[in-house]
């Protein structure tokens, strides 16, 4: 008994399977949804959609891998469940059918026609658009046709005459109407000219219309967005290509056609807001096929937060260096206009428009103008947004300082306070000043203001010599150039010494007086003093002070001082008492001359008397002086030295080998004085020997060749005479003899 029951309920099962019946099968969808499986294909055999009635026509359905179902296939006709079965049946009805498996959704209707016709046109199947068709005009078994012709939309197509069957290229589902003629002959006795039904070629979408999908209706501005143009190709077609283009407003985006379903757009702006639409065709042009339109609005952003940076970072600069004014906003889409603004002037320092949210400034080579408050200003249509104030501190270096003194007078002495003064005429204080003689630092003063630093200085000798400075201010040192100071130093006392031949001064000695002071600047004049009277001067351009030289007389005892004078005051020695005792050796030697010069005088007197007198009488002799009274000899004869040019002879010795004339003869001494002077020198006898002399004058000495003169030195005597008067006349007596400069010595006189 229960296995009857099982058996009764299985076979209701399969008869309400068969019936359509089920409960369980839904009602097919009409339209595939998005993102279910794909279609289904259904596939006829044979492959024509139109049937004379009475014929059968086999329906498979398959998988999109073209593998037939093999369970659970279901069945619809005229868009209803019709039956569950296996992958394939045999239908004998017209009607809408169609098909889908457990693997795949539903398939597109097919439409069969079964007519009763006895003339007609048979499409094939399956068809999709662009695709190449066949056409066959066909009769009934009992009717032969014959004189076939085909037409579209009533007009017959070309070469389409008393074919059996035509192919109709790239068909597109436009609802065309195709039929055919023929003569038909019934029994082969009567010939009929029919015409068939009106024919709807079923042409399936190679690919639905596009769909185009964006990322986001409402972009925000300047942000990226993404378009997508979504169809699916037919999986009967699978070696169809298809390309996609993207439009904006009839404005083609990116590259144009592609065959990527996707357009990356990386930035939208409001310009950018508009129509859009996308299109998909396959690759050989014959169909194509374009989405709706979508509208985008794209948003802007205004901006926010607007900041000012400066680098270097804190805005510390030098003179010289690149300054960037960076000016960003924290939030603010589209394109935005940035403006940069210094306190005090009127007009912007720049202004850039672009699509960033932040811009730069550069400013090459900052000057010291550039200093101060900075701000910056963002707009994009909404309004100018300013950032905070920024400080710029632009600092100077110093430039070469320049070093000056201040002392009390022109020339500055010792124990004047000398005032450095150096400064820098450009430079960022605080400015560190250093002070330097010789390159040995004095000292330093620092400077928070213009006008330098000084430093103060009591003179010393020690401090002639070169100054500098220096200016620095943490950007790099400047020195100045060199300075000269000269010191002058005020003589001090000076020292007088004496300086004599022997340790007991003589008359006739030579004195050296020689004065020096130890300090003072050059040059130095000295002047030298006996008893207050001038003696001379002499002036030092060097150390060593300066001398005077004297030739003493008795008259040069006395006190003996010197002075010394730079121009800064003179200053007077000490007192040096000086003694000169004796009798000059050179004075009494002159007084002995003096007496053998006079006897030999005497002496040569009488002997040129007797030779003048032998002379005389030789001329009365004949051949003696001529009627005119002119000498007859012959100029070569032997003369007598000119008396104006007296020559020393020896008296011991014959002046001739003959007798001599004698003759008058005048004098030959004479005094000579060089001034008012009481010592007179007198001039005794002199002879010049010549070389013709003593070729004409043979008996005359050979040895007597130069001039010889013999003088004898005698004192006057002044009854009146002071002895102040002497003194200056002493002195007076120096002076001249030292402007005498051709008088011979005292002691030339001695020596002879």
């Amino acid at each position: 008994m229960p296995m009857l029951l099982w058996l009764l309920l299985l076979i209701l099962s399969e008869q309400m399977d068969y019936n359509g019946t089920r409960a369980s099968v839904p009602k097919a969808p009409r339209r595939e949804q998005s993102g279910v499986a794909p279609k289904a294909v259904l596939l006829l055999d044979p492959p024509w959609s139109t049937a004379f009635k009475g014929e059968k026509v086999t329906l498979t359905c398959r998988r999109i891998s073209h593998s037939p179902a093999r369970r659970d296939t279901f069945w619809y006709r005229d868009e209803k469940f019709w039956k569950t079965q296996h992958n394939a049946i045999q239908i004998r009805e017209s009607g809408n059918y169609q098909c889908r498996t457990r693997g795949s959704s539903l398939s597109d209707a097919v439409h069969v026609e079964f007519s009763h016709d006895s003339l007609i046109l048979q499409a094939s199947h399956p068809v999709f658009e662009g695709d190449n068709v066949t056409l066959r005009c066909q009769g009934k078994e009992n009717e032969k046709a014959r004189e076939k012709v085909y037409y579209k939309d009533g007009k017959q197509l070309p070469n389409s005459y008393n074919l059996d069957f035509i192919t109709v290229n790239s068909v597109s589902r436009d609802n065309s109407k195709y039929h055919c003629t023929a003569t038909c002959t019934i029994l082969s006795i009567v010939s009929i000219k029919r015409n068939s039904k009106p024919l709807n070629i079923q042409v399936q979408e190679l690919f639905p219309h596009p769909v185009l999908r964006v990322s986001s209706s409402t972009p925000i501005e300047g942000s990226p967005m993404t378009l997508i143009c979504e169809t699916q190709l037919s999986p009967q077609r699978p070696e169809v290509q298809l390309q996609f283009s993207f439009f904006r407003d009839s404005q083609t985006l990116g590259s144009g056609w592609s065959t990527s379903p996707e357009l990356q757009i990386p930035a939208m702006w409001t310009e950018d807001s508009g129509s859009y639409w996308c299109e998909t065709e396959t690759v050989t042009h014959n169909i194509n096929k374009r989405s709706l339109t979508s509208q985008i609005r794209v948003q802007r952003v205004p901006v926010s937060n607007v900041n000012l940076e400066i680098q270097p970072t804190g805005g510390q600069l030098i003179e010289g260096e690149s300054m960037v004014l960076i000016c960003s906003v924290a939030q603010g889409s589209g394109t935005v206009t940035f403006s940069w603004h210094k306190e005090g002037r009127v007009r912007s320092l720049g202004r850039k428009t672009q699509r960033s949210l932040l811009a730069e400034l550069h400013v090459l080579m900052v000057k010291e103008s550039d200093a101060g408050r900075y701000y910056c200003a963002a707009d994009n249509v909404h309004g100018p947004i300013l950032s905070r104030w920024i400080q710029v501190t632009v600092r100077i270096p110093v430039s070469h300082p320049i070093l000056t003194f201040r002392a009390p007078r022109v020339q500055a002495l010792v124990g004047d306070l000398l005032e450095l003064h150096c400064e820098s005429l450009r430079g960022s204080p605080p400015i560190l000043y250093r002070f330097y003689h010789e390159d040995v630092t004095l000292g330093n003063s620092s400077a928070t203001s213009g006008g330098g630093a000084f430093f103060n200085l009591s003179l010393t000798a020690e401090h002639s010599g070169n100054y500098s400075c220096d200016a620095d201010n943490g950007l790099g040192a400047q020195h100045s150039h060199g300075v000269s100071l000269r010191v002058t130093v005020p003589v001090s006392r000076p020292i007088l010494t004496l300086r004599a031949p022997g340790a007991q001064a003589v008359v006739g000695d030579l004195l050296e007086l020689h004065c020096e002071s130890l300090r003072g600047s050059f040059p130095i004049l000295y002047w030298f003093y006996h008893e207050d009277d001038t003696l001379g001067k002499s002036s030092a351009h060097s150390g060593g002070g300066a001398s005077f030289n004297l030739s003493l007389t008795t008259e040069h005892s006395g006190n003996y001082s010197c002075e010394a004078d730079n121009g800064l005051g003179a200053q007077r020695s000490e007192v040096v008492t000086f003694s000169v005792t004796g009798t000059s050796r050179n004075r009494t030697g002159l007084t002995t001359a003096g007496v053998t010069g006079l006897v030999l005088s005497i002496l040569s007197l009488a002997a040129a008397a007797a030779a003048l007198l032998h002379y005389a009488r030789a001329q009365r002799k004949p051949g003696g002086l001529s009627a005119t009274g002119t000498s007859s000899h012959s100029p070569s004869e032997c003369q007598e030295p000119s008396l104006s040019r007296p020559s020393r002879i020896d008296l011991q010795e014959p002046t001739h080998s003959k007798p001599l004339a004698p003759v008058e003869l005048e004098p030959m001494y004479s005094n000579v004085n060089p001034g008012d002077s009481n010592l007179i020198y007198s001039h005794i006898w002199s002879i010049q020997h010549t070389k013709e002399n003593s070729a004409n004058c043979p008996t005359m000495h050979q040895e007597h060749k130069e001039l010889t003169v013999l003088y004898s030195e005698l004192k006057k005597k002044y009854p009146d005479d002071s002895a102040g008067e002497a003194r200056s006349r002493g002195r007076a007596h120096e002076d001249d003899e030292e402007n005498y400069e051709n008088m011979p010595h005292v002691l030339l006189a001695s020596d002879h």
